[in-house]
């Protein structure tokens, strides 16, 4: 079966969940949803995608911008077996009774409450749960990288209790002009930040506090663990338990990739779109073991990492896919993901 998949939104992820789903061999992109008439959607026609307005006004402006519209968002949701609703924080859920109106299975984004949905995603952690759901809500890209990565050292029972502190992009690149944070650092005001109750929603017995603070960059969030151990174990454990979960690769201080950026450029140089980065990148051999104590640092790339969770999702919502593993296998494999991003000859050369 195939899946007839919507986007509504057309932004930042919902462009890079656009690709992936066209990329899928089980999936179709019918079409996306959007109100604006900028670069963006312009871009969308030129790829052949069919772009269709979210309100009446939207259409108005398309038309009179010159844009081809194939229809309205309500002639989309007819023809769509399941919609990813990418659009912005707070929009996504008033479009909760237009989906359910036009009989279609809905994926929410992190910005969301886990209210909107009543459940909340993370593939590796709870598909079955969302088997044949209406709707699902993929967490947040911090959330996900919390759940895959605390998430693997719980599933190999190590993990007793977790602290973390998360420092933030400013904003997304695209939108630098618009406003950000310039030569400072702002703290979030509540300790726990939303993170760690967030990733609760996924892993209810995950024992779990954040702290957060948004600096002046935009390329990245990086994560700073300390990780209480349920014992004693070494390194190489800890290395494992992580290299047996999806979606986690490994990078080296000792291959030069030594800050966010480094790992931004080899992104570009390994021929990824955009430069997208979907894994969670951990920091091999910074990660230290002492006793049962354990200490690491990871970079979340959080334009694109909630893109395989979101194909995942569209799988579980309409049950075609039953088995979690087999469909995370079938979105990395078409994606490209990796679980070392440089290959073990060039590593040699360089330590």
């Amino acid at each position: 079966m195939t899946i007839r998949i919507a986007v509504n939104g057309y932004g930042v992820i919902g462009k890079r969940v656009a690709d992936a789903v066209r990329a899928m061999p089980d999936m179709e992109l019918v079409g996306v949803a959007d109100v604006a008439t900028d670069w963006r959607v312009r871009a969308a026609v030129g790829l052949g995608i069919g772009v269709f307005a979210a309100t009446e006004d939207a259409a108005s402006a398309m038309r009179a911008g010159g844009m081809p519209v194939a229809g309205t968002l309500a002639d989309l949701l007819g023809r769509v077996d399941v919609v990813v609703d990418t659009t912005p924080k707070k929009v996504a859920a008033r479009n909760l009774e237009a989906y359910w109106a036009a009989g279609v299975k809905a994926v929410f984004q992190g910005g969301e409450s886990h209210a909107t949905t009543g459940h909340s995603f993370v593939a590796q952690a709870n598909y079955a749960t969302a088997l044949g759901r209406d709707t699902t809500r993929v967490v947040s890209c911090n959330t996900t990288s919390i759940v895959r990565v605390l998430g693997a050292l719980q599933d190999a029972g190590l993990l007793a209790r977790a602290r973390g502190v998360l420092v933030r992009r400013a904003t997304d690149p695209g939108e630098s002009h618009q406003g950000g944070i310039m030569n400072t650092v702002v703290p979030e005001a509540t300790i726990p930040s939303h993170q760690g109750p967030d990733a609760r929603t996924v892993l209810p017995d995950l024992d779990v506090v954040t702290m957060a603070a948004k600096a002046a960059h935009t390329q990245t969030h990086n994560h700073y663990w300390s990780l209480q151990l349920t014992r004693q174990a070494s390194r190489e454990e800890v290395l494992e338990a992580l290299r047996a979960a999806p979606r986690i690769a490994f990078i080296r201080m000792a291959d030069g990739l030594t800050a966010l950026n480094t790992t931004v450029e080899l992104m570009r140089d390994l021929g990824r779109p955009r430069g997208d980065m979907w894994e969670v990148a951990v920091w091999e051999d910074v990660l230290t073991v002492e006793g049962d104590e354990s200490f690491l640092t990871y970079q979340v790339y959080n334009e694109a990492i909630v893109v395989p969770e979101t194909i995942d999702a569209i799988r579980a919502l309409a049950g075609t896919v039953t088995d979690g593993a087999v469909s995370i296998a079938m979105t990395d494999e078409v994606l490209g993901m990796r679980r070392d991003f440089l290959p073990d000859a060039v590593r040699a050369t360089t330590t």
